[in-house]
């Protein structure tokens, strides 16, 4: 054993562990770290920005592109209290990083010192956080430093993966003790259960019965990388696939039985393959309220009337919104590889059997091509939504990374948006945090620096953190902000608008406060990107949008592209969603199909 620093045992660790960064900002608190991370610096590269909650999206981004966790160092009080919201962010869409917040001296715990939460319980802070992350440990000597590291690694990446909390009081850092540096922890994806041969044979019997099925896969599928499985059932069986947002990539985007989201902002096919499925098999994925236009019966599913085989790594998941036919708990490749092997063992089980349901299928994909298509060729001014994501289709590369964050903008990219491959479209979707891809691109392009990395973000949004552009400068990081810029809170006000009668409050921007009918008011987002040091660029006419893409992806430079939205024009709405009590409304396309 060797004397160290709790210091120098966290920063070897990470060496260890093969971690290569760490997102965070100074503080009082972990200045007591900061030495031994500098000793390793060519190892371990500690990155700022310029606020603690970008530091957590940061790491979750880089994650949802790697499968690799990495670290965050947060101070005292104020500064971990900002990693609420990315802790909640990750644990919610399954994605993963170890938090290291700093706590007051152990010397010092129930004396209220400086930041101290003390109401309750010495040194507290962890309760703050106890909600938003699966573990959290707190080593208040050296010597227990080794096993909560390896523990808090572990945890992080076995199961469903979710972010873990290492509070320290700051003593730690700097005091010394003989340990030695604990055996490297899990890797992410080295732990994948199976079903049993009796399940496998039951799932494959569903299948064997049904007429109408589908695959309705999710952020689960991506995080064990399933795709290659699921594509090739896909493929081999000819049956459309639902994708839930982060589950988007896992299967091929042009193939015509890849159908896309669900939902009340979902697409028509996807919503009407739900409605009259028979069977569908569930693959790391949730039925939350916006994946089941909030559960209402044959808006976007049938259940109990169509059977469900759903397929789980976290069994809490299972049966939570809808009971199962057949619930099975495993991982996503693991059990997607074991219906491969056994499908020789069911010679019935064809892609012929399924041919009048994928005609179904291509008449509801015509139908709503109709539907949509002549608008993303439509020339306005302001600009269409459906003609940005269009042009985005049309000219970013088959490798870009795209970040969204929350707003009106993800509900048209959910519908639209066709990712080329897998952890390449990265949002908040559980939590829905504004912030997220505004923050995230950041570790998405550290994650991936050879690869275009793009955020389409909200006004609203981007203003939550535009010192992100200054990051991006500071550490030469050639990322993309498009802001979708609407001149409003613009996914509020369309809810505003269509569920109390038209009546605007609190919702859009207006110069001097001036209310509807005023002059619509947003700060100049090109000149503040100039004014970090970036590329800035304002686009108001549709025909000068791609070209401005164009440029921004060939530059290779921080770039912030103002692209001014009709925010008039509101998703077609193909499902529903329902904010009890209020009556929620039917679909704009289509309409329920519900079976007794």
């Amino acid at each position: 054993m060797a004397k160290m620093k709790g210091g120098e045992v966290i920063a070897e660790y990470l060496v260890k562990q093969n971690v290569p960064f760490v997102f965070g900002i100074c503080g009082h608190g972990n200045v007591g770290i900061l030495d031994a991370l500098h000793a390793v610096r060519d190892k371990v590269k500690l990155v700022s920005p310029r606020h603690e909650q970008c530091a957590g999206h940061m790491a979750d981004a880089y994650f949802r592109v790697k499968h690799q966790p990495v670290a965050t160092l947060t101070s005292t009080g104020p500064g971990s209290a900002n990693m609420v919201m990315s802790l909640a962010t990750a644990l919610a869409d399954s994605s993963t990083f170890m938090a290291i917040t700093a706590n007051v001296p152990t010397s010092q715990a129930n004396r209220g010192p400086f930041q101290e939460l003390y109401a309750h319980n010495q040194a507290d802070f962890a309760q703050v956080l106890r909600p938003v992350v699966k573990r959290s440990f707190q080593p208040s000597r050296v010597d227990m430093l080794p096993l909560a590291l390896r523990q808090g690694f572990d945890t992080m990446v076995t199961g469903r993966p979710g972010p873990v909390n290492l509070d320290i009081p700051y003593n730690v850092f700097q005091e010394e003790d003989d340990v030695e540096l604990p055996p490297l922890s899990h890797v992410h994806g080295g732990h994948r259960p199976s079903a049993s041969a009796d399940d496998v044979a039951a799932a494959l019997d569903l299948l064997s019965s049904a007429k109408r099925p589908v695959f309705f896969i999710g952020h689960g599928t991506t995080l064990a990388e399933a795709g290659p499985e699921i594509a090739e059932l896909q493929h081999k069986l000819g049956i459309p696939v639902i994708t839930s947002p982060n589950g988007m990539g896992c299967v091929p985007a042009d193939d015509p039985l890849t159908l896309g989201f669900i939902g009340r902002n979902g697409a028509y096919p996807a919503n009407q393959a739900g409605r009259f499925a028979d069977l569908v098999i569930c693959i790391g994925t949730r039925f939350d309220d916006r994946s089941s236009s909030s559960w209402h019966p044959g808006y976007s599913w049938n259940f109990p009337h169509t059977k469900l085989l759903q397929v789980d790594i976290d069994p809490a998941e299972l049966g939570r919104n809808y009971p199962p036919t057949l619930g099975i708990i495993a991982d996503a490749k693991a059990f997607a590889a074991q219906m491969i092997a056994a499908l020789p063992e069911h010679p019935e089980i064809t892609r012929e059997a399924f041919a009048p349901w994928r005609e179904d299928v291509a008449k509801w994909v015509a139908e709503w091509e109709a539907f949509v298509r002549p608008n993303f060729s439509s020339v306005t001014t302001p600009i269409r939504p459906e003609y940005v994501v269009g042009a985005l289709l049309d000219v970013l590369p088959d490798d870009v990374i795209l970040s969204l964050d929350s707003g009106v903008h993800h509900n048209w990219f959910m519908q639209f948006w066709k990712p080329r491959r897998s952890q390449s479209m990265l949002n908040s979707w559980g939590y829905s945090s504004m912030g997220f891809g505004v923050c995230g691109i950041l570790g998405a392009q550290l994650a991936a620096p050879d690869r275009p990395c793009v955020a389409v973000v909200g006004d609203g949004g981007f203003m939550m953190a535009p010192y992100v552009v200054a990051t991006a400068v500071e550490y030469d990081l050639p990322c993309i902000w498009i802001v979708w810029n609407n001149f409003a809170w613009g996914a509020i006000r369309d809810l505003q608008y269509g569920l109390f009668e038209g009546r605007e409050l609190g919702t859009a921007f207006y110069k001097g406060n001036q209310g509807p009918g005023g002059d619509r008011y947003n700060p100049d987002f090109a000149a503040w990107a100039r004014a970090c040091g970036a590329d800035g660029v304002t686009v108001t006419r549709s025909e000068d949008l791609r070209g401005a893409v164009e440029a921004a992806i060939k530059n290779r430079r921080p770039c912030v592209i103002d692209v001014h939205v009709d925010a008039e024009v509101r998703p077609p709405s193909t499902g529903t969603w329902e904010l009890p009590p209020i009556p929620f409304k039917e679909p704009v396309f289509g309409k329920p199909h519900r079976t007794s």
